[in-house]
């Protein structure tokens, strides 16, 4: 209902708006605002109505995919029409006596209004598909040769409703993982928002996707019904037994606070994963020395954690295992932030201390993907897609 008003009222202000600011000084720029008016609000009120009027499970995709929509909706066309509002009867205001307004500030709120619509309006019809390939080398001290070049590819954080209606860029994005050639696929979690339903089928997409030695992945928070409002703990149980068979029908071993060993010629490679279970800031990591119980240390070459929240380096691995590697996610980069060859930053820094590339501590080290999908918000701002393609060398 809250927001029904608001929509209702910044309609009818934004309106009024541009008649005062335009209508007697330029009858073509009035025309022309209000028709691009018109045409951001049906979309806005068409969403609405779609979303408000939505009869089925709450973690349907089409459901999740509504609201993705309707939030940046209101973030592109909603919040900047308020601020308009607020600039130009503010001017008014002071101007009461002489029966104006401040054209400046009217101005000043048309164009937030356009650098919003222009930066969301980028970001989301391109900017949450500019997948980029991320390449990374580490380097481990001895190494063994039949290692030496290993090809791992990482991916994370799907969040599949976000390709609801662009299932063929997501079979896009399978195929390049393919033309990759990678030795190992691994994938650290979130392949859902809220809940199972939400796989949609893609499990036909994702298992387009080979890797040499296999392919596994982890369960992260979203994946378990953390978000689902209506979930009971029952229903959180038996999403989680219904995400693993989804994720296992995707080509993936999924590991459940467990290890699994590989052989690659003499040598021998331990991976291991946890699942992550809570939100932000109470988070619950998996106890990573229970799922390496039973590993003899000494037969393996090499030791790959599968972790989704990066925070967890830090408080269970660093100085505490003999972990060689984790692989991260969960941070998206905050789908906003600035990424260029010499400069990064994203305002997650300021929650995930390693939001994303590669970290070290000692001959420990971390890498963290900012996912390939989009979480709540339809749109990526200078913070793209990643595939990574991790080799590793010897020192």
């Amino acid at each position: 209902m809250g927001l029904l008003i608001i929509l209702i009222v910044t309609e009818i202000l934004t309106i009024l708006v541009l008649w005062e600011h335009f209508y007697h000084h330029s009858k073509a720029k009035y025309y022309l605002s209000i028709i691009i008016h018109v045409i951001l609000s049906l979309a806005v009120w068409i969403t609405f109505i779609e979303l408000d009027s939505f009869k089925g499970f709450f973690d349907s995709p089409r459901h999740v995919w509504l609201m993705m929509n309707m939030t940046g909706l209101i973030v592109a066309v909603v919040i900047p029409r308020v601020l308009l509002d607020i600039l130009h009867f503010t001017g008014k205001l002071v101007r009461i006596k002489k029966g104006d307004h401040i054209r400046l500030l009217t101005n000043a709120g048309l164009i937030i209004m356009i650098v919003f619509l222009t930066i969301i309006g980028f970001s989301t019809f391109h900017g949450r598909f500019n997948f980029k390939t991320e390449e990374v080398t580490i380097k481990i001290k001895d190494l063994k040769t039949d290692l030496d070049g290993l090809r791992i590819v990482q991916l994370s954080d799907m969040h599949l409703p976000c390709f609801y209606n662009h299932r063929k860029l997501l079979q896009k994005v399978m195929y390049e993982v393919n033309a990759l050639k990678p030795d190992l696929l691994l994938n650290t979690g979130d392949f859902i928002d809220f809940g199972w339903r939400e796989f949609d089928k893609n499990d036909t997409i994702l298992s387009k996707a080979h890797s040499r030695y296999g392919n596994f992945a982890i369960l992260g928070n979203h994946d378990v019904g953390t978000y689902d409002p209506f979930f009971t703990e029952a229903d959180r149980e038996n999403n989680i037994l219904i995400m693993i068979n989804q994720i296992r029908a995707s080509g993936y071993q999924v590991l459940e606070d467990e290890y699994k060993t590989l052989n690659i010629g003499k040598a021998r490679i331990a991976l291991i994963g946890v699942t992550t279970e809570g939100r932000h800031p109470h988070m619950i990591h998996g106890n990573v020395k229970q799922a390496m119980k039973g590993l003899d240390a000494d037969s393996v070459d090499l030791k790959i954690l599968l972790s989704h929240d990066p925070n967890q380096w830090a408080e269970d691995v660093t100085g505490k295992t003999d972990i060689d590697i984790t692989l991260s996610g969960h941070t998206h980069g905050m789908q906003m932030g600035i990424i260029t060859k010499k400069f990064r930053w994203s305002p997650s820094k300021y929650f995930y201390p390693h939001w994303n590339g590669l970290y070290s501590d000692g001959k420990q080290y971390q890498y963290v993907n900012r996912g390939l999908g989009v979480l709540a918000i339809p749109f990526r701002i200078w913070m793209p897609p990643e595939i990574t393609i991790i080799t590793i060398k010897k020192d």
